[in-house]
């Protein structure tokens, strides 16, 4: 029997979409350090970039109400056209569905904010309606409190939705370490978003392989001068 969901995501199968990744949205989240949340999208979206992975960015009520878009997505996709809505459920905005048909992609990879509010009605309704699979991204995503998050997350499961991590999809991407056309901007994006595996990347790259230090410019060592000991 024949199940999509036992496919793994790939960079051919499958698109993205950023929901809501406003300041004032993010003032609400109580779920996850925001900070973090901040961290683990704009790595997903650097890992959307390095795969060339077809990206919807949506916002609500930009001007009046949630602001715009953090900069720090905006620069991974300049030029990029932003959908902004009314409507708390992305679905209900033809632009939208027609930028997710135009992707030609059956798998939608989802980060947004808030889980309970804009996640959840446009999983269930993209289900649905547009015969979709969700993938939603549980730590590139907030609620306005933890029990809020995770009761979303529950019924989007039990609707079907399928439950993954920004760094799982950026791995299941890349699926193999043999391929070279991706391998430096992966080793990029965990070096700069991965906490403490980018740390480690770092010291098997510097002190194992002998690579130079990431950082950009010259910081003379000086040896280690010792002071008299009274």
């Amino acid at each position: 029997m024949s199940n999509a969901k036992l496919e793994v995501l790939t960079p051919h199968n499958s698109q993205l979409i950023i929901i809501d990744h406003q300041p004032q949205m993010a003032f609400g989240v109580q779920s996850i350090d925001r900070q973090t949340l901040k961290n683990n999208v704009v790595g997903l979206a650097k890992a959307a970039k390095a795969f060339d992975i077809p990206t919807v960015i949506t916002t609500v009520e930009s001007d009046s109400f949630s602001g715009k878009t953090y900069p720090e997505i905006l620069d991974v996709f300049p030029g990029k056209e932003i959908l902004e809505r009314t409507s708390m459920n992305s679905w209900d905005d033809q632009k939208v569905r027609d930028a997710l048909a135009a992707n030609g992609r059956r798998k939608i990879i989802v980060a947004g904010l808030w889980t309970e509010v804009c996640n959840t009605t446009f999983a269930l309704s993209a289900m649905l309606e547009g015969g979709y699979e969700i993938y939603m991204v549980a730590d590139a995503s907030g609620g306005t409190s933890k029990d809020a998050h995770d009761f979303a997350m529950q019924r989007m499961v039990q609707a079907g939705v399928v439950p993954v991590t920004w760094q799982q999809v950026l791995l299941e991407w890349q699926r193999d370490w043999a391929h070279r056309d991706t391998y430096d901007a992966v080793m990029k994006i965990v070096t700069e978003h991965s906490g403490a595996y980018g740390m480690g990347v770092d010291y098997a790259y510097t002190m194992v392989h002998k690579a130079p230090a990431r950082n950009q410019g010259d910081n003379p060592v000086l040896a280690p001068v010792a002071a008299p000991v009274r």
